[in-house]
């Protein structure tokens, strides 16, 4: 009887995370927001970015942490993409979800191109507004020129993916 509800249990719960991981991943969701949302955050030297400031470009916002290994394997791919297509209006922000020490000493080793605000806890409900549902780390949202989010992705993102969105938009 009890290894039988545990049974039981356990496809409730994989079932569950399979149907929200094949929704959260399909096209666009109706009740997921269109455009997005507005926020400041402070960068590493402490001053106050707003994503005003990236108007009219392709914007990739990635939210991600030192101690996330996927995140950290994927930065080196957006380091190279905001250098070969920054000129052609792609910009990659980064808001880590971490304390600004641990950031400031990845991005020292890392040399990363492209700006990086220090969320903290702070960063969580931001996620959330631009479609983070699960609470997934790293977090990758594309907005096009115009603020809309066309791309939402929980996980670690790859080439192909990065190519296959982003380039028809630049």
């Amino acid at each position: 009887m009890k290894f039988t509800y545990l049974i039981l249990l356990a496809t409730l719960v994989i079932t569950a995370g399979v149907v929200s991981i094949t929704k959260y991943n399909s096209p666009q969701q109706k009740d997921e927001p269109l455009f997005r949302p507005d926020f400041s955050l402070p960068d590493l030297q402490g001053k106050i970015r707003t994503n005003s400031e990236w108007d009219g470009k392709v914007v990739v916002v990635n939210f991600w942490a030192t101690w996330c290994p996927p995140c950290r394997k994927e930065i080196p791919l957006f380091i190279d993409w905001q250098k070969q297509y920054a000129e052609q209006g792609l910009q990659f922000v980064g808001i880590a979800i971490d304390n600004q020490e641990a950031v400031q000493n990845f991005v020292d080793t890392m040399d990363m191109n492209y700006p990086v605000l220090v969320g903290e806890y702070k960063a969580i409900p931001l996620a959330q507004n631009f479609g983070n549902r699960i609470g997934a780390l790293p977090f990758t949202a594309v907005v096009d020129r115009a603020g809309k989010i066309v791309w939402r992705y929980p996980g670690e993102v790859t080439q192909t993916q990065v190519e296959q969105i982003i380039l028809p938009l630049l």
